[in-house]
């Protein structure tokens, strides 16, 4: 055969190649017809077979199945890669013949240009969720996420939150309205109240900065407080994987807000040595023994407020005299249990668990400033904090000629806090000191008190200086 005829038959062959849809027209099945409406109702499911197939003239990978049931889909067939690609488009009920055709001609199309339209579908859908997700994250608000906080939040190294604190944060929070328990009229919603219905997304250094200056109008030092644990809160988000993305964690370092913070002054709040004896005559004085009692073991010890009020009798060891208090930085510390503190505790109502017990909801003392404003009024006292007499306590046993390492260790400060480098004592060891200190702000406060006397028959001569 001539080379130019040789040619001309392999180019018209060729030409005539079937496209992967048309190869597959051509292997399918013969029953083929121009689908219309009667042809489609009219068709079903011989006897004895599973499912049935028409195809369309128009389309032809366009086909209608029918079932033994009567239900009838539409569906595209196609050759993809040499493999047989069945796609379902759906029951005629839902598509007419038009969308149907429609539906085939696109799935066509991708098929000649190699593309698998159930993964162009995946994708589609996987881009829809992405897009769902992050809406939804740009909608989550900080109220959504902050109970989450205050239950998984917990500081550092720490098991849970100081319930204090915890309290506190709840506080920050509240959305006020409620009646006042004290005078007329509703509470104030908390300072972060405003703050919850933002989306957490939305916190930036603008909408904190706008929050930050309206709070301060109504308390500076309540709004630098409420933006340090809110900068926690910050923190805690931005550790957390599925938070991570949507938060700000540098919002509330923003100078534009810092600047405007007031400044911390350290408290120095302290009882003077010639202050004491009018402070504790009007501690004596209380109608409230139990607040008298406590305000006084404060002072005697040095504990925080919290750790005497929550104090329980099963931490108290008469037998051995100790005490054993919660701690804020390790789980608890046990001091001695000194003479008038033991005969001031012993001559207390056993009312519950706690020591210094209440009627309140936690059955505990918790709030006696107005019994303490009551003290420093008689004692014309400007100022002093309950943290004051703590740092009176250390005062005064510096005074007393006690060890800084032991009057550290009898307050719980941490080790690197103390003066001689730090030494524990054990209990016994640090009964000296203590019983010293006390002995010596008995003397400043006019009491004589026979240490060696029963507990439970205290006998006090005052005026005894």
């Amino acid at each position: 055969m001539p080379v130019d005829l040789y040619m001309s038959v392999f180019t018209e062959f060729a030409y005539r190649l079937p496209t992967n849809i048309e190869w597959h027209v051509m292997t399918a099945n013969s029953n083929r017809v121009r689908l219309t409406a009667g042809r489609i109702a009219a068709f079903t499911c011989p006897p004895g077979k599973s499912q049935a197939f028409l195809w369309d003239t128009d389309v032809p990978a366009l086909m209608l199945r029918a079932t033994p049931t009567g239900r009838k889909t539409y569906a595209f067939e196609a050759r993809l890669f040499g493999k047989t690609l069945r796609i379902g488009i759906g029951p005629i009920e839902a598509w007419t013949l038009e969308q149907a055709r429609e539906q085939g001609r696109n799935y066509s199309v991708l098929v000649d240009k190699g593309q698998d339209p159930r993964e162009l579908k995946t994708q589609h859908q996987a881009e829809k969720e992405a897009q769902r997700q992050q809406a939804k994250a740009r909608a989550l608000t900080v109220g959504e996420v902050w109970p989450l906080y205050l239950e998984n939040g917990r500081p550092k190294r720490r098991d849970a939150w100081k319930p204090r604190y915890l309290e506190d944060l709840h506080k920050m929070a509240v959305p006020g309205g409620v009646p006042k328990k004290r005078g007329e009229g509703l509470t104030r919603p908390g300072p972060l109240y405003p703050l919850l219905a933002l989306p957490l997304a939305g916190i930036n250094e603008d909408s904190l900065k706008l929050w930050h200056d309206k709070e301060s109008k109504s308390g500076k030092h309540q709004a630098a407080r409420a933006l340090m644990m809110f900068r926690g809160f910050l923190r805690w988000c931005a550790s957390q994987p599925e938070y991570r993305a949507m938060t700000d964690r540098e919002a509330g370092q923003a100078p534009a807000i810092v600047q405007n913070l007031p400044a911390m002054t350290r408290r120095t709040d302290a009882l003077e040595t010639a202050q004491v004896e009018a402070w504790w005559s009007g501690v004596e004085q209380l109608d409230n023994r139990t607040a008298s009692v406590y305000l006084r073991a404060l002072l005697l010890t040095g504990a925080r407020r919290e750790e005497m009020a929550t104090l329980r009798w099963k931490d108290v060891d008469f037998r051995w005299c100790k005490l054993t208090l919660a701690d804020k930085v390790e789980d608890s510390r046990t001091i001695p249990l000194t003479p008038y503190l033991h005969h001031m505790l012993v001559g207390l109502p056993r009312v519950g668990e706690f020591v210094f017990a209440s009627s309140g909801d936690k059955g505990h003392i918790v709030d006696v400033r107005a019994s303490h404003a009551k003290v420093l009024k008689s004692a014309s006292i400007e100022r002093l904090t309950f943290h004051g007499l703590r740092r009176s306590f250390s005062l005064l046993g510096e005074a007393a000629g006690a060890p800084a390492g032991a009057i550290a260790q009898v307050m719980g400060h941490k080790p690197s806090a103390t003066a001689e480098g730090y030494r524990p004592r054990s209990v016994d060891a640090l009964r000296p000191f203590l019983g010293h200190i006390e002995a010596w702000i008995l003397k400043q406060a006019g009491i004589q008190f026979d240490s060696a006397s029963k507990p439970g028959a205290l006998r006090v001569v005052e005026g005894g200086k």
